[in-house]
């Protein structure tokens, strides 16, 4: 069969392997000539993953059977509006797809159905002081319908707006953006499996953060199980199923965020796709179900095999795993270690550079920076923690100067 995969970006070359592994054509759509997915796929289109006409062109060029994104949000639109022209299976439909991609859609929907979440009001270009007059800063802005937490800063007054507005439309199509009181916080996501309106939570984790002035909310790992599991269980559920009920997705990946703090849980945001930080790596490792196959086959309109799912308990289960998203210092990329040495180490069951020698590493301000993964299991969170320093003591990246880049939070 024939699978258009939208992205060959890092987050995206699993699926294409996978799906090549079972049998599939694949054919990979993407902006960037170079994108490294493009390197193992059948055949590759310079096009968009948000370009929906250039999409449904190469879908009729190729004639799909199916077609799928994953491990990023606004590419979920796109899948959606070409699955619904070309008459192709998808998990959600179009309203629904743009629900989860347009931040002023999902926000509205949290209101009118009482969705906890933190306040927030929308802007353009030339509000006034009054418009703000309900929130208290700081805040955080955010363009409505972006990715990767560009455009994202944490700020204090109104003239901070002013001077930040422009950079974060221009990661927008939206001529507003969304202004959102600051909660301060702990992160958790929800990732699972709807099938036929039944609710399969998989995996909660620990979205674990690093901020950097204005720049907040970049991820730098996620940890299985979350700590808040335990106390948050029933609210976490009842929360996810009032999502999945009122965003009207009855089958399919989902993926969750949100957030814990003082006056219990907000929801941050909500997205219809397996995440960015490599759930399809984690999932199967920590709970034995294949989300990644599921994926590919629902896509396909192939039947997928349920037992898995309906076998599975959260509540049930011991792992203990930790996705390490690991950043670097400036500069250019001299050498690399050996990622194969590095998987030896104890408990280390994945580890992928994003980059190559010859790259230049930039400033930290959204996650498209990010230099790798390492996915690390332990028997308890001594052993898992002890395992993810050793890690990290044997991961090398080293600079024009003989410098090791690789930032150790």
């Amino acid at each position: 069969m024939k699978l258009l995969i939208l992205g060959g970006g890092n987050c995206q070359v699993n699926a294409i392997l996978r799906a090549k592994q079972k049998g599939h054509t694949v054919i990979v759509s993407d902006y960037y000539e170079d994108a490294q997915g493009k390197a193992f796929c059948d055949y590759k289109a310079l096009v968009s993953t948000f370009d929906v006409n250039g999409n449904i062109e190469i879908g009729r060029k190729y004639n799909i059977d199916g077609i799928m994104t994953m491990g990023t949000d606004q590419p979920v639109y796109t899948v959606a509006k070409v699955a619904d022209a070309l008459s192709l299976p998808y998990y959600i439909d179009v309203p629904t797809s743009k629900a989860v991609t347009n931040k002023k859609v999902m926000k509205n929907i949290f209101k009118s159905n009482d969705i906890p979440t933190v306040d927030f009001v929308f802007l353009k270009k030339g509000f006034s002081d009054d418009e703000l007059k309900d929130i208290k800063f700081p805040v955080v802005i955010k363009p409505l319908d972006s990715q990767g937490q560009r455009g994202i800063y944490k700020l204090y007054s109104p003239q901070e707006i002013r001077e930040h507005i422009d950079d974060t439309l221009s990661f927008s199509n939206e001529d507003e953006i969304l202004v959102e009181k600051y909660y301060k916080h702990d992160e958790i996501t929800v990732s699972g499996w709807v099938e036929n309106d039944n609710v399969h939570i998989l995996t909660v984790t620990d979205r674990v953060t690093y901020d950097q002035e204005a720049h907040i909310g970049i991820c730098i790992a996620h940890d299985f199980p979350s700590k808040h599991l335990k106390d948050y269980y029933n609210e976490i559920t009842q929360i996810t199923y009032d999502i999945v009920n009122h965003f009207g997705i009855h089958n399919g990946p989902i993926y969750f965020q949100m957030l814990i703090g003082s006056e219990g849980i907000k929801v941050n945001e909500v997205a219809c796709r397996l995440g960015g930080a490599y759930e399809d790596e984690l999932i199967p490792l920590v709970t034995g179900v294949d989300i990644l196959d599921l994926m590919i086959d629902f896509s396909l309109g192939i039947s997928i095999d349920n037992m898995q799912l309906i076998k599975y308990d959260l509540a049930c289960n011991q792992k203990k795993a930790s996705v390490q998203l690991f950043f670097a210092k400036p500069g250019r990329i001299k050498s690399l270690g050996n990622m194969d040495d590095l998987k030896k180490l104890p408990g280390v069951r994945e580890a992928k550079f994003n980059f190559k020698i010859n790259d230049e590493i930039l400033e930290i301000t959204n996650a498209t920076q990010r230099a790798g993964h390492m996915l690390i299991e332990g028997e308890d969170d001594e052993i898992l923690k002890t395992n993810i320093k050793r890690a990290y003591d044997g991961l090398e990246m080293h600079d024009i100067n003989g410098c090791n880049m690789i930032i150790k939070f």
